[in-house]
């Protein structure tokens, strides 16, 4: 199965290409520059230079959210031409998960973390595995640090875990005193990268999870920060 994948959602974007598990190529940039101007370039790059074709690809891949809102719609947009252009699937997939796919073929709990602001993340905790498994253990959810520290001193108390994502250096330092089994994931390992999404998507395309570009939607997990505060005024009235 050929897979094409995409992410945008953080500061960092790129693309991968998987044929069969093994990713063939990756382009990953983290310069800080607007999304819109880089994915598509970095695509046809990666296709030029590893001589591959849209045309074989089986599947689309999308990092659906939670993340920036601005980041996700560049990328699913992208991702929906593409497939809406070749006539073939995609599917959406949650960029906590394939956070945790950094940390494949290794034995560690993973808990991936987005600075969703006020001292609240969105949070997913994952099993990887040395056979390459990446079990998902808790469904994306928004908490704060307080429940994420509840929820491990109750679930995980003994284990250590490692912090992953672009919220971790802020959950680390709110709950290093009170969690002390807690990691700090390596930097080059804190970034959601479509290779991991491309392995979820692979995942997820085997299973029959995949949609047509018109259902192809985002996974926000929040409103974002313009319609909370049109809500907050509108019940202050």
């Amino acid at each position: 199965m050929n897979i094409l994948a995409m992410d945008s959602s953080a500061k960092s974007a790129s693309v991968a290409y998987l044929r069969d598990g093994k990713i063939l190529g990756q382009f990953f940039i983290n310069a800080g520059l607007t999304h819109s101007t880089t994915l598509m370039p970095m695509t046809e790059a990666l296709l030029k230079t590893s001589s591959l074709s849209l045309k074989d690809v089986d599947c689309f891949a999308v990092s659906t959210g939670p993340g920036s809102f601005t980041g996700l719609r560049i990328g699913i947009s992208a991702i929906k031409g593409l497939s809406f252009a070749e006539n073939k699937p995609c599917v959406g997939v949650s960029t906590l998960e394939a956070i945790a796919c950094n940390f494949m073929s290794s034995d560690t709990l993973v808990c991936s973390v987005i600075d969703a602001r006020c001292r609240r993340f969105f949070c997913a905790f994952f099993r990887c595995r040395n056979d390459g498994v990446v079990e998902r253990l808790t469904e994306d959810k928004t908490l704060s640090y307080e429940e994420i520290s509840a929820f491990i001193h109750e679930n995980y108390p003994d284990t250590e875990i490692m912090l992953s994502g672009d919220g971790c250096e802020t959950a680390y330092s709110l709950m290093k005193d009170t969690v002390p089994a807690l990691k700090l994931a390596p930097e080059h390992l804190r970034y959601p990268q479509s290779s991991g999404v491309a392995f979820v998507g692979e995942k997820l395309a085997k299973a029959g999870k995949t949609v047509t570009a018109q259902q192809l939607l985002p996974s926000y997990l929040a409103l974002p920060q313009a319609q909370r505060e049109l809500q907050k005024k509108t019940e202050q009235q």
